[in-house]
């Protein structure tokens, strides 16, 4: 495993990436991982510390860092759509379109909404074989639980949200027209409740969900909101421990597209992943068939 400080030349920002010490014969998988409102890369590495499977699955993984810091940091289209398209491109460079066996978004909360937006522009809608939901919405969707959000200090009203972050919840009642798989995972207490049929599923004709065995962890996730340490709340998330997931796909969907939901029993939005549900989120991307950046290549 390798990890590099990466500059974008043509915005002049920095990204991690994560890389196999040796390219697999098969191509690597390439994840663009973002980070959620407020937080920044660094943290979102080791909220879904992937990075440590990089040998074991062929991965490439890179993280950056939204540039928009007010009223807190997170990702807008028109300060940050431009870098991440250069990053996509200096993945794509780097490794060479044939040897990209399939991209994959993944986003944590607000990051999970701008995956969300991104499939929806051409330029990511084309080359996106998979989106990972980590706690940053469903399509369906699945219903947050009452008065959802970071609690807000002693003694004050938590503040409106952004127009802009109203306008991305309001998408996933909205299915994309763009063709990937989708995963979708969440702390049992940030939601009312895991629908047991997915639209998502519907359009690729896909079976009734089942089950499969449980993940268990006894070692804890690496990171949580250590901001609101000692006044959050459990739908938020508390500190980092051992737990159970349940694992729900929907299998046979055409052209192989992977749809799934795992549910962290007795977690919250922000307890960083444990070492063995993000093994199980990783084996279930890389059974993705990929190969769209490769076919749009072919085609021009």
């Amino acid at each position: 495993m390798g990890i590099e400080v990466v500059r974008d030349e043509a915005t002049g920002r920095k990204y991690t990436l994560d890389a196999p010490t040796e390219v697999p014969a098969g191509g690597v998988t390439f994840l663009l991982n973002l980070h959620g409102g407020g937080s920044v890369g660094a943290w979102q590495r080791e909220y879904f510390p992937a990075y440590d499977l990089v040998d074991d699955f062929g991965l490439v993984i890179a993280t950056p860092s939204a540039a928009t810091k007010e009223p807190f940091r997170m990702w807008v289209a028109e300060a940050d759509d431009d870098h991440l398209r250069n990053i996509v491109e200096a993945v794509f460079a780097r490794y060479g379109v044939d040897r990209i066996r399939a991209f994959w978004l993944v986003g944590h909360s607000q990051g999970g909404m701008t995956s969300n937006r991104l499939l929806r522009t051409p330029y990511f809608a084309d080359r996106v074989d998979g989106w990972l939901s980590l706690s940053g919405g469903r399509l369906g969707p699945a219903q947050p639980v009452e008065n959802f959000g970071p609690p807000p200090p002693p003694g004050q009203e938590r503040p409106a949200r952004p127009e802009g972050m109203t306008r991305l919840r309001q998408l996933f009642a909205e299915l994309p027209e763009a063709d990937f798989s989708f995963m979708y995972t969440t702390g049992e207490l940030e939601i009312a409740a895991l629908p047991e049929t997915s639209p998502w599923a519907d359009r690729y004709g896909a079976g009734s969900r089942q089950r499969l065995d449980d993940v268990v962890d006894t070692e804890p996730g690496r990171i949580h909101d250590t901001l609101r340490e000692g006044r959050s709340n459990k739908g938020w998330g508390l500190l980092p421990r051992p737990g159970t997931a349940e694992v729900y796909v929907y299998p046979g969907g055409r052209d192989g597209r992977v749809i799934a939901d795992v549910v962290r029993l007795d977690k919250g939005h922000t307890e960083g992943l444990e070492p063995n549900v993000t093994r199980t989120l990783v084996e279930l991307l890389v059974a993705e068939p990929g190969g769209k950046a490769k076919r749009m290549a072919a085609a021009v």
